[in-house]
């Protein structure tokens, strides 16, 4: 089962950001995110009450479903679909990688969840990879600011997103599902980001060409119902310092996506950068090990 959840979430998230990149255009990115997370709700409730898995919770629960809400569902979207804007979805893909550092670090800080040396070594990586590989999109003209804030907007959402599993890991301490937790804090998210909507003034338009609409039902049906229970049931299983592994192959999927679809162009740069990011993430599953020793069975 964890295998499933584990290949599940890297073949729905892998592609997600390229859905992102066709929701831009000419609807306002929060008012494309309220729709997605909107959809996405009107999905969770009647599936969790047929399951017979509602429940309240005590009002600390609730509580935290908000603050959960803000994190997965709504402020670090946000993050990601403006980071799009000024950065290739494959790129965006490879800053949320930093999930595994943000994971083990804010496990430490929430947890007491002592972090080990080769996380730090694997961090390395991870930091000279990023900078390799966003070092062929910074030019010597006034576009490098714009990539840079691509760059901030993507690890910022992606701090968010570590927040929220930090909470799902204290859902699952009081005996809170993911299937639980994902309807109130989707709930919640949607409210919220319907609140930033008429705070802004935006209007509530629909995006031009079928690519919208294919693309908000995939984030919203596969992406966030789908995507974000297997992932949370992962968290619960492993922890969230294992499933933040899964990001070791977004950057493949996305970044080969975003090579098809976006024009982004491989360079010596960028491969090396992405060498430098799987062989971090390749400490981190295997815990420092470089090599995988086999299992000997003695008779």
């Amino acid at each position: 089962m964890t295998l499933f959840l584990y290949v599940t979430t890297v073949a729905i998230w892998g592609t997600t950001w390229l859905a992102i990149y066709y929701q831009l255009g000419n609807v306002d990115v929060v008012v494309s995110v309220f729709y997605r997370f909107g959809l996405a709700t009107t999905i969770m409730i009647p599936l969790v009450m047929l399951l017979k898995k509602g429940r309240i919770g005590t009002r600390q629960d609730q509580l935290f479903f908000v603050a959960q809400g803000a994190c997965l569902f709504s402020l670090n979207f946000i993050c990601f679909y403006y980071a799009t804007r000024y950065i290739p979805s494959g790129l965006v893909s490879v800053i949320f990688c930093l999930a595994t550092l943000y994971n083990a670090i804010n496990g430490r800080l929430f947890f007491k969840t002592r972090v080990e040396n080769y996380v730090w070594l694997a961090s390395l990586f991870g930091v000279v990879g990023l900078a390799l590989l966003m070092a062929p999109e910074i030019r010597l003209d006034d576009s490098w600011l714009t990539t840079l804030k691509g760059g901030g907007l993507a690890a910022l959402g992606t701090l968010f997103f570590s927040f929220g599993n930090m909470i799902s890991v204290r859902h699952g301490k009081v005996g809170i599902t993911p299937l639980q937790s994902n309807m109130w804090a989707m709930m919640y998210g949607t409210i919220l980001l319907l609140a930033i909507c008429l705070v802004r003034g935006v209007p509530f338009a629909w995006g031009t060409g079928a690519e919208y609409t294919f693309s908000l039902l995939y984030l919203a049906l596969f992406g966030s119902v789908i995507g974000f229970t297997a992932y949370l049931s992962l968290v619960g299983r492993v922890g969230p310092g294992t499933a933040a592994y899964t990001t070791v192959l977004f950057p493949v999927v996305a970044l080969s996506l975003s090579a098809l679809y976006e024009g982004y162009h491989w360079t010596h740069s960028s491969s090396a950068g992405l060498l430098l990011i799987l062989l971090g993430n390749y400490l981190m599953i295997n815990k420092g090990q470089w090599v995988m020793r086999p299992t000997v069975v003695r008779s």
